[in-house]
């Protein structure tokens, strides 16, 4: 059946570093590993720039499987994000770019600018990109991020919300913190799906989801599902990125050793992880 490249759709992509000292793929070269995430049924992948030598083998590979391709910007200054973009550009083909603006310490009107200036270059170059939130970066904490959307209507958000769970050891959703979040998810473009307890900032939701915080987030990730399905025109697409991260956001038996040990099997969550952003796309769609 041809798919309707005009109806609003959900995108689910495969963390690239996500990959990174996987159980599952180890020993593989990167063929197999972009065959692997294909044929377990994702839509895409989220990585890195390819270096210039390893370009058009990605191109290759992406064409191939039918993948899309995002990838993740790290500036500090207008001036880093504007260098990116003109990389991005060159290299073509890129859904959208997820950056982590990696100043945690600059805050009100000169973190605002910085952000408007970010969307600015965005628009010129021609390419989506959403701001994530995330610890150690501009949008560290949910009182400034909420602060950022009231003075910039443009802002739009890629949403992981494990950051601010572990960060404000939320074992526990208060009203108050609910709240904020809704207003958070008001913003939402994209998503990375990890779950964090309050006490670690990814931990494994058992089999089939049974860990109590997965209905925290599976909410969440439906509101934000709802609020953008609410705003969608014609052809846009939802990018929901699996992002279980090796160790050290892997948890493992050796923390003081070698961290090679992981608890979970990240390969196996992450496909229930793909599993659960589409059944919840579809119960979203049937509102």
């Amino acid at each position: 059946m041809t798919k309707d490249n005009r109806i609003p759709r959900l995108d689910v992509q495969m963390s690239w570093w996500g990959m990174s000292g996987l159980a599952a793929a180890a020993g593989h070269s990167t063929e197999e590993q972009v065959e692997m995430i294909a044929e377990a049924g994702f839509d895409g992948i989220n990585g890195f720039i390819p270096a210039p030598q390893e370009e058009e083998k990605w191109r290759r590979l992406l064409e191939r499987y039918d993948l899309s391709f995002s990838v993740n910007a790290y500036p500090k200054t207008a001036e880093d994000m504007e260098s990116f973009l003109i990389k991005a550009k060159a290299y073509g083909g890129i859904q959208h770019i997820n950056v982590q603006v990696l100043t945690p310490f600059l805050i009100d009107e000169p973190a605002v600018q910085l952000l408007s200036t970010i969307d600015a270059l965005s628009g010129q170059a021609g390419i989506q990109t959403y701001i994530e939130t995330h610890r150690g970066t501009i949008t560290q904490d949910l009182l400034r991020t909420i602060q950022y959307i009231k003075a910039l209507d443009s802002l739009r958000l890629t949403i992981d919300l494990s950051h601010y769970v572990v960060a404000g050891e939320m074992h526990m959703i208060s009203e108050e913190a609910e709240q904020l979040i809704q207003t958070v998810l008001t913003r939402s473009s994209a998503f990375h799906a990890r779950v964090s307890n309050g006490e670690q900032v990814q931990v494994d939701v058992g089999k089939d989801g049974q860990h109590p915080m997965m209905t925290h987030f599976e909410r969440w990730w439906s509101d934000g599902m709802r609020n953008w399905r609410s705003e969608a025109g014609e052809g846009a697409v939802l990018p929901f990125v699996v992002e279980l991260g090796p160790p050290s956001y892997a948890i493992t038996t050796d923390e003081y050793a070698g961290r090679t040990n992981e608890i979970s099997n990240r390969w196996e969550q992450s496909l229930f992880f793909m599993r659960t952003a589409r059944r919840l796309w579809s119960e979203v769609g049937n509102d």
